[in-house]
């Protein structure tokens, strides 16, 4: 290991276990199975890129079809599940509902302790965390209970990106919203041993559920140096209230050694592959909502951080905006994250069990030296 990397600390540079998964090894592209992120978010569905983040392959026709009905049948939440996610507050983070509901989803259909019902868990937790956001928005925010039974034949079927717009916002969405929510999924549903990811990975090598890993990763994921940066930078975003303004606000924060997120990235070089992607989509959505000044805030920003920092913006700087744009609430654009990265990170537990070690590391002692005990009477 480098004198940089040690300096950097972290595990940064540290191999810490192989994966058959996704690959960002080069610093600059990112392939999922082998297959190029471009190509997967220019031609396939995120059901799609789920079915191979599990399993290996993209699935065929049948496949997809069997996949598919499993997966919308889970976006009915068990009764008592509903009730424990009325009972929790309107003023909690959506992130904390999230943890919550995927836990008490373990309750009431639990994984085998020989793991043979995994595929069927794992899709549960993949159709059900969309449902879980949305009917607790619903109860606290509109005073809706959502009667998903009712829909069995409509929106429960549609793709989850059509399903998760159309039931927050309760009507019918632009098409064109629906193709970027479904690149977002896919740009945002893996990356190799991230922190959410890895943690996943780490419980589920002592044995342990499905149910339980992956509220392992909703906790890392909840991080703003993770998952959070995406909030973070709309937040930034908002604070700045015209394109004219940006250079002196960016200048101030930097001299304030303010911390910008949503640039810059522990693996990637030079740019992040995702952010030419969700950029030009950040721009089609700013166009069809006729609001060009925050997109054109975003190039303003993206240009003054290369300029000043060498730190270019990663998915999360973009994916902002277009949320936005979108009609999201910015406490939701995490929680979207986990609807995506859990296709990643079930498939990160599907390839550890096959070849399941502890996950243990050693660590470097660099505390006080060999020490007599002294009664607590003759303590000073």
């Amino acid at each position: 290991m480098s004198e940089k990397k040690k300096k950097e600390g972290g595990l940064a540079g540290i191999i810490a276990g192989k994966t058959a998964i996704c690959t960002v090894g080069d610093g600059h592209s990112l392939r999922y199975r082998g297959y190029d992120i471009y190509e997967l978010a220019e031609h396939a569905s995120f059901e799609e890129v789920a079915f191979l983040l599990l399993y290996g392959e993209l699935p065929n026709k049948k496949e997809l079809e069997d996949f598919n009905k499993k997966l919308f049948s889970f976006r009915i939440l068990p009764q008592a599940v509903r009730e424990i996610l009325k009972l929790i507050p309107k003023d909690s983070h959506p992130m904390d509902v999230m943890r919550t509901g995927v836990s008490a989803l373990g309750n009431f259909m639990r994984e085998k302790e020989d793991f043979s019902n995994q595929d069927e868990i794992a899709l549960q937790i993949l159709g059900a965390s969309p449902s879980i956001l949305l009917y607790w928005h619903a109860y606290h925010i509109h005073k809706k209970e959502l009667d998903f039974e009712s829909k069995k034949d409509s929106v429960l079927k549609d793709c989850t990106a059509k399903f998760f717009l159309e039931t927050l916002h309760q009507k019918e969405v632009p098409q064109l919203w629906v193709e970027a929510m479904n690149v977002s999924l896919i740009l945002y549903a893996e990356h190799e041993f991230n922190a959410s990811t890895f943690t996943t990975r780490i419980i589920s090598s002592t044995l342990s559920d499905l149910h339980s890993s992956v509220v392992g990763g909703i906790g890392a994921l909840k991080g703003p140096l993770h998952g959070g940066a995406n909030e973070a930078a709309m937040e930034l975003l908002n604070s700045i209230p015209k394109v004219d303004s940006v250079i002196e606000i960016m200048q101030k924060k930097l001299e304030n050694k303010e911390k910008i997120m949503g640039f810059g990235h522990r693996v990637y070089v030079t740019s992040d592959p995702r952010n030419v992607v969700i950029k030009q989509w950040s721009r089609k959505l700013g166009e069809s909502v006729g609001n060009a000044e925050l997109y054109d805030k975003s190039e303003v920003i993206e240009k003054f951080m290369w300029e000043s920092k060498k730190l270019f913006p990663n998915l999360d700087f973009y994916s902002a905006s277009a949320y936005h744009f979108m009609g999201i609430k910015t406490e939701y654009f995490t929680p979207i994250f986990i609807m995506s990265r859990e296709s990643g990170w079930i498939g990160h537990i599907f390839e550890q069990r096959k070849d399941n070690k502890l996950i243990r590391p050693n660590a470097e002692y660099i505390g006080v030296g060999d020490r007599k005990f002294v009664p607590l009477e003759k303590r000073s």
